[in-house]
This record gives structure tokens, sequence and C-alpha cells, in this order.
């Protein structure tokens, strides 16, 4: 990225030497992306995050879609970005479903099915949950919202380097992705927009990003963007095994160790998510009897950070939405805690939380006192 942002920095709609190289450089990496995706470079427009990304897709969709077609159709577990759009989309006056999940926090493709209707426009459902790293059975879902005549949208964020990306397998319409879920810079985010999906972009002012999205682009994010893409295809390629390109196997294999460690050494813990059905660096836990928000802050003291929900939602009142969807007590959802582990992690501190941990939720317990039920 360095070049980009010193002698080679330059404006992309310009038509000077500077001006075409970085053109150049923001379609090699448009191409890198299109590649995660399993899609074609004129396919992507790049946009600043993540959220901006499922922004573009929802009220672009809706927006864009016949008189007949009124209904956008999420689930109670999404990213706060879809669901607080969809909320503002309705107070618009177009209609919403959100379709409940089920205990272990995935989507019930049947009670997903029997929300469509020919007045369904737009169907969005996350790939991977951000804050169970449970995998949503969107393979499943596709070809239901398909067949219903509705456009099919995946908030894709915290697949890339995870799990294989195939929006045509999905038979997505639209995807969202984010760089910096994949080792990529912050600022620097995608939506796949099939050919011949009709969106009214959400900013205007110029043909930048085929008309879908006007502004300059970010040109050292979406360099950087792009060979974070290129990494994190080639990490899956080879099965995860290579420590150069992140090793999803590595990662499950710590997330393994570090839940095994957890629940044998922290009485009354329990996972929440599907054990099988999730990314195995995304271990959400409920350390009955505590406060989440306390054992983050005794934690960060000891240099391990941890989350109690998204990050785009932390600071708000109230326990996880996607954990009280899943049926968990508000105290259950206030006492779990997240850990997320990514290629620079390793087993030495993996133990070392296995070995910090039970005395600082021991210690958290005996100032709460008694009350360590958790609901079935």
């Amino acid at each position: 990225m360095l070049p980009w942002l010193g002698e080679r920095f330059g404006n992309a709609s310009s038509v000077h030497t500077r001006g075409e190289a970085a053109r150049d450089a923001i379609e090699g990496a448009r191409l890198e992306v299109a590649r995660l995706l399993g899609a074609q470079s004129e396919e992507v427009v790049f946009t600043a995050t993540g959220s901006e990304a499922n922004n573009l897709a929802l009220q672009g969709a809706m927006r864009a879609a016949s008189p007949a077609r009124r209904r956008l159709v999420t689930t109670a577990i999404e990213h706060p970005s879809v669901l607080a759009t969809a909320r503002a989309l309705e107070a618009e006056g177009f209609a919403l479903t959100v379709v409940p999940v089920r205990p272990n926090g995935a989507v019930d493709p049947d009670e997903l099915a029997a929300a469509l209707a020919d007045d369904v426009a737009l169907v969005s459902v996350m790939a991977v949950n951000n804050e169970t790293g449970v995998v949503q059975p969107v393979e499943e879902i596709g070809p239901l919202v398909k067949a219903s005549g509705a456009l099919f949208h995946v908030d894709a964020v915290q697949a890339p380097g995870k799990l294989g990306i195939a929006v045509d397998g999905w038979q997505a319409d639209l995807a969202s992705v984010a760089a910096h879920k994949f080792h990529g810079p912050q600022g620097a985010a995608a939506l796949f927009v099939r050919r011949r999906t009709q969106l009214v972009p959400l900013v205007h002012g110029g043909r930048h990003e085929r008309g879908r999205r006007a502004g300059t682009e970010s040109l050292a994010a979406i360099v950087g963007m792009g060979v974070a893409a290129t990494r994190a295809r080639a990490g899956l390629a080879n099965g995860g095994t290579e420590p150069a390109t992140g090793g999803v196997a590595r990662v499950t294999h710590l997330g393994e160790r570090l839940l095994a460690l957890v629940l044998s050494r922290v009485a009354n813990t329990s996972l929440n998510g599907d054990l099988n059905r999730r990314v195995g660096g995304v271990i959400n836990v409920c350390f009955a009897g505590v406060d989440g928000e306390a054992v983050l802050h005794e934690l960060d003291h000891l240099g391990i950070q941890v989350s109690t929900g998204s990050a785009c939602s932390s600071g708000e009142a109230g326990p996880s939405h996607v954990l009280t969807a899943m049926g968990l007590r508000s105290e259950d959802a206030h006492a779990s805690v997240r850990f997320s582990l990514g290629e620079d992690n390793d087993e030495a501190q993996v133990d070392r939380i296995g070995e910090l941990l039970p005395p600082v939720i021991e210690r958290l317990r005996s100032l709460a006192g008694p009350g360590l039920e958790r609901s079935a």
C-alpha cells in the first residue's frame, strides 16, 4: 500500500499517466476480490465499509424493486448494519419480515421459506454470524429465494479466509465483504452485484464504480484489500495448511484447543451456538453468574482482548440481540464473552488464556455471590 500513499498517489478518474496507473491498480485489486468471491470483475463495487456495502444492497435493491414487491425478509441475528437498515426501510413504508433462529444460532431454511411470497423483493441472510461464528445454510436458502422470484443478499463479511465463498453456489445476487476481516486494511470493502441486478445508489455525483457509488476510490486501501484477497484465497486453496497464508486448519485447531481448555477448567460454562457448524476461530461462551463486561476488562488488563457482542453495537445498553434471539435469558447473554482467533495467534497464547481465565472468573463470581444457574 505504501507507494500508493506516496510517490504513486493518484486519482483513478484522471486520464494522465499517474491517474491511469491508479486505475490499473484498482482494477487489479478488483480482479482479486472477484476471484475470492467466485465472481467477475465488473460485478465488484468498492465501498468504504461492510456496513456501507450492506446498506447499498438493502436500500439499493428495495428502492429499485417493482411496486408489486415491497417486502424485505431477513433474520433476527443479522449484523446491526442489516437490521437497522431494514428497520429504516420499514419506517419508509416497506414491509419487513424478521425470521427467528433455532437455539443453535442457525436459520431454519424451512421457516425462512414460509416467509417467502410474491411480494418479497429481497432476502438478506448472513453467511457467518459475527458473534457466534455459526455458519448459516445460505447454500440451501439461495435456491428457495430464487424460486420465489426475489433477490438474495448474503452478508459475507465474516466468511473470507474462513470458508469458501461461491456466489454462484449460493445463488446470491448481492454479497458484502470487508477487507479488515481477512487481514486487509480498514476503509476498504466491496459489494458483489450480479450483472443486470438493479440498484439505486446511495451516493450520487459521479460515474465511479459503474455508477453504483460516486466518489474518488480509496486507492491504497483498495490495493491492500486486493493483496489480502489473494492471500485469503490461497489459504483456502491449499486447505489452510500454510502458515504464510493464514492456515484455516491451524486457526480451527487453536479454537478447538481454547474451547476445550475453557470448558474443562471453568465450571458452569457453556458454548453459545452450534458446536459442529461454525468457523473454528470464533468461540462465544457463557460464564454463568458473571458480567461479560467485567470479564472483558479483567482480561484486557492482562493483555487479552475479547468482546461481548458486535463491535458495531458496543456501548449499547441491553444484551446481545443475537444471543437473545437464540433464546438465552438476558442474564446469560450478559454473561457471555466472545474470543476471536486469527493467523497471528499461537498455542502459547491459547494456553495462557487457559491459565489466566479460571481465576478471573472465580474471583468475579465470588464478588457476585451465589446464583450460577443457566436456563436450559
